[in-house]
């Protein structure tokens, strides 16, 4: 009966989070139209929601998403290719528990992982 699930993230400004998502990560606007308070992403068959929050500190903000890849070290590559910072902890190295991941934040704070079973 479940097909998706659309994570809801919080973002301070659309026309960042929307730079930010479609340049670095190669995500895809897909609003039907621009809200002014609410924007909708998507890449291949991940989609992610956010909704504005203008009181929200980055720093003390725990958002996080975890996102599954068949090609983690492509993904990797390719976002390096663009230059998209990482997190300070999060290059590319198979974990303990059996995940190949590394991680980002965006500019509002919210932690994008990404993974693939080894």
């Amino acid at each position: 009966m479940l097909t998706a699930a659309c994570p809801k993230l919080p973002m301070r400004d659309p026309a960042t989070t929307r730079q930010f998502y479609t340049k670095q990560l190669g995500f895809q606007d897909i609003g039907a139209a621009d809200y002014a308070d609410y924007l909708l992403l998507r890449r291949e068959a991940v989609e992610l929601h956010f909704f504005r929050s203008a009181d929200l500190d980055p720093a003390r903000h725990d958002g996080q998403v975890y996102i599954r890849t068949n090609d983690v070290d492509g993904l990797y590559q390719e976002l390096l290719a663009r230059r998209t910072p990482l997190h300070p902890s999060g290059a590319l190295q198979t974990k303990p528990w059996g995940q190949r991941e590394f991680a980002l934040l965006d500019p509002d704070g919210n932690l994008l992982t990404f993974g693939q079973s080894v």
